[in-house]
């Protein structure tokens, strides 16, 4: 009896299956197979639509003007998730979620009827920050448009011209929507003006919505389909597909984002890549609406997730992916994005090494912009030297790092790559040529055979309101900034132009611009070369000895309030001993700040209640005593934040 009531209840879910995916295949245009066993429904389905009704496309904008808020309400539109499911669905890290930024890209593949046609729609949501540019140029290769979103309330930011510019030039279709309308203090009218002239032209279709209540998203999902032209492929000719994105799965191994150039990939396919000199069978395939949802085949114009069974080691972002047995042309590579950053990463206990190794592999691959080499310290040990595209970067990696692979690594202060010119390098064994680089203080060259040194600059983009404009110059003539122009945009805005070091626009250059402006300026940089500066190394002792992770490079004329300020720094991060500590920064063996971290204070005479004063200076000498020796021999524990809060406020 059980028996055939559980076949019952099997044939009977089978049925409902069989069903719903035929209302689902007429409703669509697309096709299910069904196979069934006697335990188990498993349904492959296949996406297999004319290129002309593909549109790939990604948001662009400024950070916090709500790119992934639209990106929900676009899931939401077209039935890819449920309605008021979870804000910022695509944002699913949990560095995210509590940062409120986007950090990583994310794909969706979606489904829209317009005019009684199905559409397939592939976005791709794209972070906004600075420090993140790099993945927004790797995220535009696949697309043929973009929805350039705009605050009604900040209107045009520094990140929304560089956005619009890197759209520009891979002369993509952009579609400018003017978000938050809703709000008290919008002025959609005033940013539609700021848009016309970004654009250049004096009358712009621009879209006016509110993706926190769904005003006009559908107007959105109509100039998508109206405006982006549909890829450009061929699915005639052989298997080509361009490798954008990839991240780690503990059970799949390495997963690859792929835009499919040219033909069709069916699982069971043997592919080769072409700077991986190995070939793999594919082994699953899919397209993230946003879920991951299994398909046999992808086809040319298409956007889906593929797994081969491959190391992490082995993949490389803008590799082409092709056919074991064709011979065809690679597509275009990227550029590797230039990590303007540099810090070294330590494991807390060396019999951690192997473990955090493996962690910094993995993440590496889900953020192919860090640069990796290894190093060793001798208070730290073996670590790596990794470079990134910003500070907010860094911590995002490394919060990244502990959050998702429970590593708990030590961090050195950040610094930028330096030049330094050689006099006769050719008779010093340990250099190679007559230019020395170098990005961490511990390889800075002695003074006495160096001609010259060298700093990275930025050429800096300010966008602010005019009152607020003698602040910010103000700031940028602190920074060692040198302007170079400075025009009206329209509506009370200014852009100003600095080329300024990079050493001191990493560090808290943002946090101080936003903390004089009230907010509303933007930033945005890019890179100027180097220029001639007059460097040093600036060292920091505990109690006399060298702390050589807490070294940094400066410029001389902010050597003595940079060690001043440092120290101080550590005076309140470094935890109280049972000794005294002094905590002094040298340049070149001179002292030139100090300040001593107070020992934590026992009453050792509180037990006496009378008799001679001897007995008390017996008692408070042998405290000073041991004190003394204490001082000599105890061992300074720094806390694992102690390197990056050093240099942050």
């Amino acid at each position: 009896m059980h028996t055939l009531l559980c076949n019952f209840i099997n044939n009977e879910l089978f049925t409902r299956a069989i069903l719903t995916a035929r209302v689902l295949g007429k409703q669509r245009g697309w096709i299910k197979r069904f196979s069934s066993s006697s335990l188990s429904i498993t349904a492959d389905v296949e996406y297999n639509v004319p290129v002309e009704v593909i549109r790939n496309f990604s948001i662009i904008a400024h950070v916090d003007h709500g790119k992934s808020t639209l990106a929900d309400r676009l899931l939401e539109l077209t039935g890819a998730i449920k309605v008021n499911s979870g804000k910022q669905v695509l944002d699913n890290l949990q560095v995210e979620k509590e940062r409120g930024i986007t950090v990583k890209a994310q794909t969706a593949s979606l489904f829209y009827s317009y005019r009684k046609r199905n559409y397939l729609l592939n976005l791709i949501d794209t972070p906004g920050h600075v420090d993140f540019t790099a993945e927004v140029r790797r995220s535009l290769a696949p697309c043929q448009g973009v929805i350039l979103l705009v605050d009604a309330n900040d209107g045009v930011q520094a990140q929304t011209v560089a956005n619009y510019y890197l759209a520009r030039e891979k002369d993509l279709a952009i579609i400018p929507v003017i978000n938050k309308v809703d709000l008290k203090n919008a002025n959609p009218d005033k940013v539609q003006n700021q848009l016309q002239a970004l654009f250049g032209v004096d009358n712009i279709d621009v879209i006016k919505i509110s993706a926190k209540l769904g005003i006009g998203i559908d107007k959105v999902l109509d100039a998508v389909i109206e405006k982006i032209p549909p890829p450009i492929v061929c699915r005639d000719k052989p298997f080509r597909a361009l490798v954008f994105d990839s991240w780690y799965d503990k059970y799949k191994g390495t997963i690859s984002l792929i835009y499919v150039k040219d033909g069709a990939l069916s699982i069971g396919e043997n592919i080769n890549f072409f700077h991986v000199e190995k070939s793999y069978e594919i082994k699953s395939i899919s397209l993230l609406r946003p879920e991951a949802e299994n398909v046999k085949t992808i086809f040319a114009g298409q956007v889906g997730a593929v797994s081969c069974n491959m190391k992490s080691r082995d993949l490389c972002i803008g590799d082409t992916l092709y056919l074991k047995q064709c011979s065809v042309e690679p597509l275009e590579q990227f550029k590797p994005p230039k990590p303007m950053v540099f810090a070294g990463v330590y494991p807390m206990d060396q019999s951690q090494f192997a473990s955090l190794q493996a962690a910094i592999d993995k993440l590496a691959l889900n953020d192919s912009a860090v640069a990796i080499t290894m190093e060793s310290s001798v208070a730290l040990g073996k670590g790596w030297r990794i470079g990134f595209l910003g500070l907010l970067h860094m911590e995002v990696f490394v919060q990244r790092l502990e959050q998702e692979y429970g590593a708990q690594p030590i961090i050195t202060a950040p610094g930028v790559t330096h030049k330094a010119k050689i006099f006769g390098a050719k008779n010093i064994k340990k250099y190679q040529g007559d230019t020395v680089t170098f990005n961490n203080p511990e390889h800075f060259p002695d003074r006495k055979i160096v001609s010259e040194f060298y700093e990275p600059m930025v050429v800096a983009t300010i966008i602010t309101p005019a009152e607020y404009v003698n602040q910010v110059m103000s700031l940028c003539r602190e920074k060692r900034g040198v302007e170079k122009s400075n025009k009206s945009i329209g509506n009370d805005r200014l852009a100003l132009q600095y080329i300024m070091p990079l050493s001191e626009v990493i560090i808290d250059f943002h946090d101080s611009l936003k903390s004089i402006s009230s907010g509303y300026a933007s930033f945005d940089y890019e890179d100027h070369g180097y220029q001639s500066s007059d460097i040093t190394k600036l060292d920091f002792l505990l109690n006399g000895k060298l702390v050589e992770e807490l070294s940094i490079i400066v410029h001389k004329k902010k050597a003595l309030p940079t060690g001043r300020k440092l120290c101080v720094r550590l005076l309140e991060t470094i935890p109280r001993q049972l000794f005294e500590i002094a905590i002094q920064a040298v340049i070149e063996s001179k002292v030139i700040a100090r300040e001593t971290l107070k020992p934590y204070k026992k009453n050792v005479t509180a037990k006496l209640y009378g008799g001679d004063i001897t007995r008390r200076k017996k008692l408070l000498a042998q405290q000073a005593q041991g004190k003394k020796k204490m001082k000599m021999i105890g061992k300074i524990s720094l806390p694992r934040d102690t390197f990056i809060n050093v240099l942050k406020k």
